[in-house]
């Protein structure tokens, strides 16, 4: 190689070498071009002493900005000549055209945070059946405490038992009304719940609810459920299972290797709860159906989510309560197979001792469940939390030692602590400080992309026309 220099060449120069010309696009606007850095390398043709003569002139670009950067796919602009690169003034405006179109993050943060509040129908998420859930396994853990013999000595009133399941029946009843009513209204932001990775199962929420509420009926109100109560409330149920299970093993972009996060629980915990109540009313088929399928589904989410595949997205740090429902699905399975061969014996001790170490390797990572604000996923504490105390009952009811019976009270308590925390910051947020529901950002996106591009908004339903894929 005889030499390589480097050097700014100004648009003005002369070019010293008449046989090398500067290939423009568009010769009329020459003079309108934009220059920069290039390097200049000479390379030997061959080893004789004519190099200066037979010498190779290529140019390597400095590197220079995105938007003006030059294209692969048009060879007509990329010229081997030893002058600078210019550019069109075609290109430069193509670049200010598209960061005219692009809304900057910061201003469409703060244009959410300004954004007048939506309807509160609209506001009125699935999720909101979480509460449910945490409310309706109290109402099993204090019936648990009052009939179990291992904690017969707490000498707990069957009244609390009937105080708790009212209120779960009629808040189960008004968040049911209020979602029917949006769905009603706003079936298309029912339709973006529904497509949502996380949102999507809680569709199964309503139906567990009841089925807790039926697990946790008064023993005078228990003996009179009539047993096709169970097949009304598993026919949904089964549905639902058809069609997302279905989604996970050959969805596409919505099989499970791609979605799959600790909300997909809920999903799971459906079978397991309704092979619990069918036991309990005396059936045997039926129960042994749901909880094969919600044993196979569970093993294959508990692996999929222990592997963190590179195509699962990252639960954000707000939703790091749902994490407690790796608890949930072992401790209502660990029950229900009790029921269903009426006995506490080896398959239900195995799957408890899953639930407790699951339950202690979560509760000492307190760094992980703290530092975000108070929101409807911290009552994905709850459900799980309460069913570990139950199981742990049912356990120490076959396995009777101080030691068994202590824990139970220690768990029992925490869950009950845990659920009447979580009222009373419920209440506050949603009526004091008003924030329990905030608009829905994807129909906030969507009106401030189509004012930005000067469309005609119209009714905030027609915001919901998307595909509501995004997380």
């Amino acid at each position: 190689m005889e030499r390589i220099t480097s050097e700014v060449v100004s648009c003005s120069e002369t070019n010293p070498n008449p046989q090398t010309e500067v290939v423009f696009p568009n010769v009329s606007e020459a003079n309108e071009q934009h220059c920069s850095h290039s390097i200049c390398i000479s390379l030997p043709a061959s080893p004789s002493k004519f190099i200066a003569e037979r010498a190779k002139k290529v140019l390597f670009t400095d590197d220079i900005d995105e938007n003006t950067r030059f294209d692969a796919k048009k060879p007509k602009l990329a010229a081997i000549h030893s002058q600078s690169m210019l550019y069109t003034n075609d290109e430069t405006k193509g670049s200010e055209t598209t960061e005219t179109n692009t809304i900057s993050p910061d201003v469409l943060f703060n244009t959410l945070k300004k954004s007048e509040n939506q309807p509160f129908l609209l506001r009125i998420p699935i999720s909101c059946f979480g509460i449910c859930l945490g409310v309706g396994s109290q109402v099993n853990l204090w019936k648990t405490l009052a009939t179990s013999p291992s904690t017969r000595f707490l000498h707990v009133s069957l009244n609390v038992n009937f105080a708790l399941w009212y209120m779960s029946l009629a808040l189960v009843a008004t968040v049911s009304v209020l979602y029917i009513l949006k769905i009603v209204f706003y079936f298309k932001a029912v339709q973006r719940e529904y497509y949502h990775p996380i949102k999507v199962n809680f569709f199964f929420a309503p139906w567990i609810a009841l089925l807790l509420i039926a697990i946790g009926a008064p023993p005078s109100i228990e003996v009179k459920l009539p047993s096709l109560l169970w097949y009304v409330l598993m026919a949904p149920l089964l549905c639902l299972e058809l069609k997302i299970y279905g989604q996970w093993m050959a969805g596409g972009q919505r099989r499970l290797s791609k979605v799959a996060n600790p909300s997909n629980h809920i999903a799971i915990i459906g079978n397991f709860v309704g092979a619990l109540l069918g036991a309990s009313m005396g059936l045997k088929e039926g129960p042994l159906f749901f909880f094969a399928v919600g044993l196979a589904h569970y093993t294959v989410l508990f692996v999929t989510l222990y592997q963190r595949l590179p195509t699962t997205q990252t639960l954000p740090k707000e939703l790091h309560p749902m994490f407690f429902l790796f608890v949930g699905a072992p401790s209502v399975a660990c029950v229900a197979w009790e029921n269903i061969i009426e006995d506490f014996y080896i398959g239900a001790k195995i799957i408890y001792f899953i639930t407790m170490f699951l339950y202690f390797s979560l509760a000492v990572r307190i760094n992980f469940f703290r530092g975000f604000r108070f929101s409807l996923a911290w009552w994905a504490y709850t459900f799980p939390m309460t069913s570990a105390s139950i199981s742990t009952i049912r356990y120490a009811t076959k396995v009777k030692n101080p030691f068994t019976q202590s824990m139970s009270i220690a768990l029992s308590s925490i869950s009950t602590v845990i659920v009447v925390t979580l009222i009373l910051l419920t209440i506050f947020h949603g009526l004091v400080l008003r924030d329990l529901f905030p608009n829905d950002m994807s129909i906030t996106v969507a009106e401030q992309l189509s004012n930005t591009s000067g469309k005609q908004t119209g009714d905030i339903e027609e915001c919901l026309s998307g595909d509501g894929d995004d997380v």
